[in-house]
């Protein structure tokens, strides 16, 4: 498995590493698909030694990072989709369609039963698989057909 880069090997990293070295000394190991952007925006956005347009300049390095990423996603969807197994293939649709059985399985059983209520730590997971899933397998696509363009 190829190791992936870290923050301040990125576009982003270069463009902190000139503009707020203090941000990217304090999380320039993290993994960029791990939050990082959105962090970076609030503490670019929250600074007052960055012009306007540096955090325009920064917003469309975010985005072009962004856009590069999600070009590597669909790289691997595409290489899985080429390969000879029916796993590759398939496993995408498959969660989606268990997570859809197993969320109506439980909005009916909690309809029927006076008594059944799931923990709240299994209904938040379900929501953070759902949210994840649906995002990846439909928004992300479109994210990055629309940045194509």
């Amino acid at each position: 498995m190829r190791e992936r880069k870290k923050l301040r090997d990125t576009k982003v990293g270069a463009w902190l590493k000139t503009k707020a070295p203090q941000v990217l000394e304090v999380i320039g190991e993290v993994v960029p698909d791990a939050g990082a952007f959105s962090l970076i925006r609030k503490l670019a956005f929250n600074d007052p030694s960055l012009s306007s347009q540096d955090k325009i300049e920064l917003e469309s390095v975010i985005q072009e990072e962004e856009v590069d990423f999600q070009q590597e996603v669909t790289a691997r969807w595409q290489a899985d989709m080429n390969s000879d197994s029916y796993l590759a293939k398939n496993v995408r649709p498959m969660m989606l369609i268990a997570l859809v059985l197993f969320y109506m399985a439980i909005t009916v059983w909690d309809g029927i039963s006076q008594r059944f209520m799931p923990p709240q730590n299994y209904i938040d997971l379900l929501e953070l698989l759902m949210l994840t899933a649906f995002g990846a397998y439909f928004a992300g696509r479109s994210v990055e057909k629309t940045f194509k363009k």
